[in-house]
């Protein structure tokens, strides 16, 4: 494919009148540390931005995801960072915080319009765009359509009402010892989503405070509770079965919360008769169709880049609509750019258009650092309620407590920004 869009002429643009600056005599050399399979897949890519850009030499370091964070917060701080990294998008504020990575240029910031929306936005910090969707992952329903059709329904609804109908039905179908839905006690997801369904931000006042205790998250998790305590969930994390795929396969569960990375192991790992029996579909929501989680990963450059013109120019070849489904089809990650979602590709996958509607409604994990650490907090409160007695209006109280003084130092960090001028940020 050789289509070019008014981002490519506008960087080129850009780029082309200082991508000599810097050279190293026998042209540049860019540092690009990537995460996992991603790293070892573009590579490929790389080969053939090194053929249209000779001058350019790039140096991929595949990183595990394990020791990702620790080695890029030592790099930042013993000042041997790459010029580009891949990070995942919760750790944007982290980074931006630390003043480690550089704001987009304005020929990129002005091409939003190609992004989703929600995915957009976990890149912005302070009004600043600080990284490009590479790829994105949000969180959807897979679910047994066999199961569904006995229980009487054609589709998934859409609405929280209508969702805890069907799987009363199913539980109906299934028996007492089967359920309706696995929400695994050891993971935050689906507390945090249907929170933000529910219209919780989830932190208060500027991302200072907890806002667990508060009446929109109040109702989700009323929902989420009513889920186990009706039967229809099993009160159990992913190390209490055996394995999850056999179990949707026997109808242990008809649904489950989980991202494009189950595409694949749903299509290898379920028997062949199955195949035609499952389905994706959008989150429902309070009432109608509702939010979901905006994940995945974005490219940035360093500050301390010494090539960041030719570190963008990286960027803007990976972002292709092309290279973007080229990338899908090695690794299965989903594409950041909307033009790539018409490529017949993924356009002509069934199960791939929960994701492409969905990806149309998600919005960030709260932009603060500490966020991972709140997220375990929530998990284990929920967990802690769900397996026991604990009063929920007392566990979600505790909660906020805890969070409160997990966030004291961010507190303090912007009581000490708000006496700057208003410019200051931006010129950071």
């Amino acid at each position: 494919m050789t289509r070019r869009t008014g981002l490519a002429a506008a960087v080129l643009g850009l780029l082309l009148s200082g991508c000599g600056a810097g050279d190293d005599g026998d042209g540049v050399t860019l540092r690009f540390w990537a995460m996992g399979r991603e790293g070892e897949v573009v590579q490929e890519l790389v080969r053939d931005f090194e053929r249209e850009h000779p001058g350019i030499r790039v140096e991929v370091q595949q990183i595990p995801w394990t020791a990702a964070h620790e080695k890029l917060l030592t790099a930042h701080v013993g000042g041997s960072t790459p010029d580009i990294a891949q990070l995942g998008n919760t750790w944007i504020a982290e980074f931006t915080a630390l003043d480690a990575i550089a704001p987009l240029p304005t020929a990129l910031d002005t091409t939003r319009h190609h992004y989703f929306d929600g995915i957009w936005e976990t890149n912005v910090i302070d009004g600043i765009a600080r990284g490009v969707p590479w790829y994105v992952d949000t969180r959807v329903l897979f679910y047994r359509s066999d199961l569904l059709a006995q229980a009487g329904y054609a589709r998934m609804p859409k609405t929280w009402v209508e969702w805890r109908a069907a799987m009363a039905a199913i539980k109906r179908v299934v028996g007492p010892d089967r359920f309706a839905i696995f929400l695994p006690t050891n993971e935050f997801a689906p507390e945090q989503i249907l929170g933000a369904q529910a219209g919780s931000q989830l932190l208060g006042d500027g991302g200072t405070r907890g806002a667990f205790s508060e009446p929109e998250f109040r109702r989700a998790f009323d929902f989420y509770l009513d889920l186990f305590r009706s039967g229809l969930a099993p009160p159990i994390g992913y190390n209490e079965i055996s394995n999850m795929y056999q179990e949707f396969a026997r109808g242990y569960f008809a649904m489950v919360i989980t991202g494009p990375w189950n595409l694949g192991e749903f299509r290898r790992r379920l028997p062949e008769d199955l195949q035609d029996d499952w389905a994706t579909a959008p989150m429902p929501g309070p009432d109608g169709p509702g939010v979901s989680l905006a994940g995945g990963s974005s490219l940035v450059v360093f500050r301390g880049s010494r090539h960041p013109e030719a570190a963008w120019q990286l960027i803007e070849f990976l972002l292709r609509p092309e290279q973007q489904v080229r990338f899908y089809q090695l690794t299965g990650d989903l594409p950041g750019r909307i033009e790539a979602w018409r490529d017949p590709v993924l356009a002509g996958d069934p199960q791939l258009a929960a994701f492409a509607e969905q990806l149309g409604r998600v919005v960030p994990s709260p932009k603060v650092p500490e966020w991972e650490l709140v997220a375990r907090k929530l998990q284990d409160t929920a967990e802690r309620v769900v397996r026991t007695s604990t009063p929920p209006d007392a566990a979600l109280a505790a909660l906020d407590r805890e969070v409160f003084v997990l966030l004291e130092k961010r507190r303090w960090m912007l009581a000490r920004r708000r006496p700057a001028a208003a410019g200051v940020d931006g010129a950071r």
